[in-house]
């Protein structure tokens, strides 16, 4: 009777060649996935971080905007630039509580903001700027006569309200006849009714890309990721947000 005999059989070199391919593709597809989870979570991260720059500030606008007191030397500096940096200067209400106690006259204040490079770590960063004057110095101004003197950057008094905002638009606005909002022509007789507020912020991760004053203007290779000005809407290294705010409206 024979008796069947069995032989371990090992793998030929080209099930082998497959079997490493096969092993390759794998390890190539994981790594791929992986790097545009990284991408698109840096992304996320950076539009969050945007989001909570414009939130803050536009949310200390809307408080400032709806005490707002109406004034014929209110400041609405429209800019002209390919990236707009507005001037806005105005009166507002402001509870006593916000002011320190020395300089507390009263609950009418002033305000402006306007866009500033600051350097911070040896490195150019563009922010709004939020400047704040209190009741002593307010009525002081109205007194005098002087009322532009409360809306002049003052280096050690104002404080930046967002980083990275490449533009800022403060337009006054009214409504016509049939309920659009249309631009404010400056007049004693009308005064505005709301202000369009828009901010163009840069994402954190190119804001590190830009150094120099240049860069932020756009006239350089780092800053030319940034243009055109007119498209910001579909930059991926942009983020804007735009709203319009009632003014407050209280003649003063």
């Amino acid at each position: 009777m024979s008796q069947a005999c069995s032989s371990d059989r090992g793998f030929s070199l080209l099930e082998l060649l497959v079997s490493t391919a096969i092993i390759s593709i794998i390890l190539i597809l994981t790594v791929s996935m992986l790097n545009q989870s990284s991408d698109s979570y840096g992304e996320i991260r950076a539009s969050v971080t945007s989001d909570r720059e414009a939130r803050f500030a536009i949310t200390q606008l809307n408080a400032d905007l709806s005490g707002a007191c109406f004034h014929r030397d209110s400041l609405f500096e429209k800019s002209v630039t390919a990236w707009p940096k507005d001037r806005l200067g105005f009166l507002t209400l402001k509870p006593i509580h916000s002011q320190t106690e020395a300089t507390c006259i009263g609950d009418g204040c002033a305000v402006s903001y306007y866009i500033k490079d600051l350097k911070i770590d040896g490195k150019v960063i563009r922010c709004l700027m939020r400047g704040f004057r209190e009741s002593h110095d307010t009525f002081t101004a109205l007194r005098s006569g002087d009322l532009n003197s409360l809306f002049e950057e003052r280096e050690n008094l104002d404080e930046p309200m967002a980083f990275g905002v490449i533009s800022f638009e403060a337009r006054p606005k009214i409504k016509d006849d049939e309920g659009q909002w249309i631009d404010w022509i400056p007049s004693d007789q009308v005064i505005p009714q709301a202000v369009e507020i828009k901010l163009v912020l840069v994402r954190r991760e190119m804001v590190s890309r830009l150094n120099h004053a240049s860069d932020w203007d756009g006239g350089t290779a780092a800053g030319s990721a940034l243009d055109p000005a007119t498209d910001a809407g579909r930059n991926k290294n942009l983020e804007v947000y735009q709203t319009t705010f009632r003014f407050g409206n209280h003649e003063m």
